[in-house]
């Protein structure tokens, strides 16, 4: 199996569970690329692509949000997920969807977001799970990473 993983991150939390999902997708024997969603291609040849974007206000990251990140001493680009998304060729590939989210009573899913989009746009789309960051700059719950490479292995395990 041909694995994508597509990531877009702000203070590294994202970015730590895309490469905990590409571990465990290695683990099932899939060929794994992780790249970011400014870098990723908009034709991808993968029979799995997994989209992993931080919540921002209730969703996916958009610009005026990434300037909020910036300014809170975030890094990353200016184009993520949600316009790669909306830029991608749609293909056969399955696409799955995660996030990662601050837990609120308000927090949102920029993984729903994503898979809405997605499946807009033509996409065969599942929602994977949220994994909860302690605030905006983390840290990542302390079960995140092991749920995360889980979620890899049975991935790349339904080939």
């Amino acid at each position: 199996m041909r694995a994508l993983v597509v990531v877009e991150s702000w203070f590294g939390n994202t970015a730590e569970i895309a490469e905990a999902i590409a571990d465990g997708l290695r683990e099932a024997g899939a060929d794994v690329d992780v790249t970011t969603a400014a870098s990723a291609p908009h034709e991808p040849s993968a029979d799995l692509v997994v989209v992993a974007a931080p919540t921002h206000n209730l969703g996916l990251p958009s610009p005026a949000s990434r300037g909020k990140a910036v300014e809170g001493g975030g890094s990353g680009d200016d184009v993520g997920v949600r316009e790669w998304l909306e830029t991608a060729t749609p293909t056969a590939a399955r696409l799955t969807c995660v996030d990662t989210v601050v837990a609120s009573m308000f927090s949102g899913s920029a993984a729903k977001a994503a898979q809405k989009l997605a499946r807009r746009r033509g996409w065969h789309a599942d929602r994977g799970p949220s994994f909860l960051v302690g605030g905006t700059k983390g840290p990542l719950a302390s079960d995140a990473i092991e749920t995360a490479l889980a979620l890899g292995r049975r991935l790349g395990s339904q080939a």
